[in-house]
């Protein structure tokens, strides 16, 4: 079996041990490291005679899917799906899977840092204090505040239990609603129009879709409280970046701190106290990358001896393809 691995950033330093388990099943790997991977072209001629092909962030579209002939199976290292076109492998009988949940605990760890670093003005302090001055800012607790949790899935669900500890109220959006989870951790479902207006603590967790692109939009920020902070954890195209920053400009909101971008790199980010931004780092720690490593390597053996892997996002694929 000859798989084909787009080796994203965030794996570099365990990809080699994936690769060593996987041809001592059997399997020739390829690899791309993630600079390569940013040629399709490349992909494309590299992914001709595979079988399997493992992406992280590498496209895996009509375009690429047609110039692997053999291609049966793609997993996603990670949660979001919207680099693979799900509905045209389900088309050509191709397996797809993920590895939702294995980052959770990081992604919720880091919006709880951004939470507390927007409120406390961490950064700006930091800076400013090194730099020779002795600043003060006006900043807030997180007890007794509303944090509005779009979307409400594994990320979602462990915000919440967060919050729970921080003694927040804790009011949720999604299409998928969790009701028995919600009551459990204290939460409760509104309408989408709700949450804006009743959340001093905004944080998008939820998967980009067709549906949900600039969710949050001019009208949506008119809705915020101007003293509530939004953070953004899951895909930057839920946002609609100018607006926002011009929003921020404007302190049209408290402030927001933003993990993922539309573009990434961006090409600009403004240089304001009250926005915090990262590469794109919240589900990359340690432990939730060997997790998702180890669903990687456990779901191709499975794939091996003809068993179904583990989260399938196209299940009625299963049994269709010729491994």
């Amino acid at each position: 079996m000859r798989i084909l691995f787009c080796v994203g950033k965030s794996y570099v330093p365990v990809y080699q041990s994936m690769v060593e388990h996987l041809e001592a099943m059997g399997a020739h790997v390829q690899c791309l490291m993630f600079d390569q991977a940013l040629d399709k072209e490349l992909i494309k001629k590299s992914i001709e005679d595979a079988q399997v092909y493992i992406t992280a962030i590498a496209p895996c579209d009509k375009e690429v899917m047609d110039a692997a002939p053999q291609l049966n199976y793609v997993l996603k290292t990670g949660t979001g799906l919207d680099n693979v076109d799900l509905d045209y492998a389900k088309e050509k009988g191709i397996l797809v899977s993920n590895a939702p949940g294995e980052n959770a605990t990081s992604v919720a760890e880091l919006a709880f840092g951004q939470m507390i670093s927007l409120s406390r003005m961490i950064p700006m302090l930091d800076r400013k204090t090194k730099s020779g001055d002795w600043p003060r800012g006006e900043s807030h607790e997180l007890s007794g505040k509303t944090v509005g949790i779009i979307g409400f899935g594994a990320i979602g669900k462990k915000i919440a239990r967060f919050a729970g500890a921080f003694e927040m109220k804790i009011i949720a959006y999604g299409n998928y609603q969790d009701v028995e989870a919600a009551g459990r951790l204290g939460a409760r479902f509104v309408a989408f129009n709700q949450l804006l207006t009743e959340a001093d603590y905004i944080v998008i967790s939820t998967a980009l879709t067709a549906s949900n692109y600039h969710l949050i939009d001019q009208q949506a920020i008119d809705l915020m409280k101007s003293t509530a902070f939004l953070v953004n954890i899951s895909r930057g195209a839920l946002i609609d970046e100018p607006i926002l920053f011009k929003a921020l400009r404007e302190n049209r909101i408290a402030g927001a701190a933003l993990d993922v971008f539309e573009t990434e790199p961006p090409e600009s980010v403004p240089d304001l106290d009250h926005l915090i931004v990262s590469p794109h780092i919240g589900g990359t720690t340690r432990e939730s990358i060997a997790r998702v490593a180890q669903v990687t390597v456990d779901n191709i053996s499975k794939f091996m001896r003809n068993e179904m892997p583990d989260f399938l996002a196209n299940q009625t694929a299963f049994g269709k393809t010729d491994n």
